[in-house]
């Protein structure tokens, strides 16, 4: 799905990095690792990238990490990429200065795997930035998010703080905003924002 996704000439979500990403990645110790979580055309790695980070940006679509690496060399960065199931991916320890979730939907036995590893993969200070749609999407006219048949994809602020105990909470909100990524993200949506630090 996602290969034939990013398969246009077109970006499915836009060059232009996430709004919450941009005004939360100073939070990022300066100069750190950082890991891009589901990143597919890697809109938001480079975008950290041109900030002067290291980053490394993972999605299961070979097809969209390949324009990502091209757009990098287009803007004059460079970045890692790596083609992986989010389910088998080796997170590592003390590894990461962040990792950042910007959309990445996942099913509930998924994401509390992944939010596991994630406390152990980050290094001391290390940040995790999330933002994600909440089941309240579905009642907005805004497109994106999941389809209301796979509503346990959602995020909500609960399971990041009932899962991410280890971390201090420096953001955690659920509200309404403005989105505009593309033709896929569009309009006032519901959302959950969070940043929490090792």
């Amino acid at each position: 799905m996602w290969d034939e996704r990013y398969s246009g000439t077109e970006f499915a979500f836009g060059k232009k990095p996430n709004d919450f990403l941009r005004e939360t990645f100073e939070q990022i110790p300066t100069g750190g690792h950082v890991l891009c979580l589901a990143e597919g055309e890697g809109r938001n790695a480079i975008f950290l990238a041109q900030q002067g980070y290291s980053v490394t940006a993972m999605d299961m679509s070979e097809v969209g990490l390949t324009k990502a690496t091209q757009l990098a060399k287009d803007r004059g960065v460079t970045i890692t990429t790596q083609v992986a199931d989010l389910a088998y991916y080796p997170f590592g320890t003390n590894k990461w200065d962040a990792i950042v979730s910007i959309w990445a939907h996942v099913p509930d036995a998924l994401r509390q795997h992944i939010h596991a590893q994630i406390v152990t993969a980050l290094k001391p200070n290390g940040v995790f930035i999330v933002e994600a749609y909440t089941k309240e999407q579905l009642e907005t006219d805004a497109i994106g998010g999941p389809p209301a048949s796979q509503i346990e994809r959602f995020g909500s602020l609960e399971n990041l703080q009932s899962e991410l105990v280890a971390l201090k909470e420096v953001i955690g909100i659920e509200r309404l905003r403005m989105v505009s990524e593309g033709k896929r993200h569009q309009g006032l949506s519901a959302v959950v924002q969070f940043v929490g630090k090792k």
